[in-house]
């Protein structure tokens, strides 16, 4: 699990994760608004965030979607296992992959892990089955997000 601590740095009255929290929350705010609500200037707000833009400890901004509006019934989260001398490979024939949004390596119970909307039941299990007979897959797992608590 990963937890933004708020440790300040000792030269400054607000730790960059103090925004970092406040943009993952919500990344319209405007620096105004960040500054009023950590009591600090707008111009340091402006500077702190450029600098890790610059820095790349932000590296972009992004949206949430509830897929639900779109049509997309189906949320999935799909762990898989693949032969060590497969790895790479099945990497580079997911990315190519028009139903797969975005694909995570990781550690623990799979190797690879992979987010997909799906309008219904058929079309995952569709998917499920173009998958499974990739070369070097050894194991599948979906798992179905049914709501965001956090």
């Amino acid at each position: 699990m990963v937890r933004l601590s708020n440790h300040l740095n000792l030269k400054n009255k607000i730790a960059d994760v103090d925004i970092i929290k406040i943009l993952i929350d919500d990344g319209r705010r405007t620096f105004v608004e960040i500054a009023k609500d950590l009591e600090v200037t707008e111009t340091a707000i402006r500077k702190r965030v450029r600098r890790m833009e610059n820095e790349g400890i932000i590296q972009g901004y992004t949206v949430e979607i509830n897929p639900r509006k779109l049509g997309y019934g189906i949320k999935a989260i799909i762990g898989i296992d693949t032969t060590p001398q497969k790895y790479i490979s099945t990497i580079q024939k997911l990315k190519r992959d028009a139903d797969i949004l975005r694909i995570y390596s990781s550690s623990g119970d799979h190797m690879i892990m992979l987010e997909c909307w799906f309008e219904n039941d058929d079309e995952l299990a569709s998917f499920m089955s173009k998958i499974e007979t990739m070369d070097g897959i050894t194991d599948l797992c979906p798992a179905i997000i049914t709501d965001i608590i956090k």
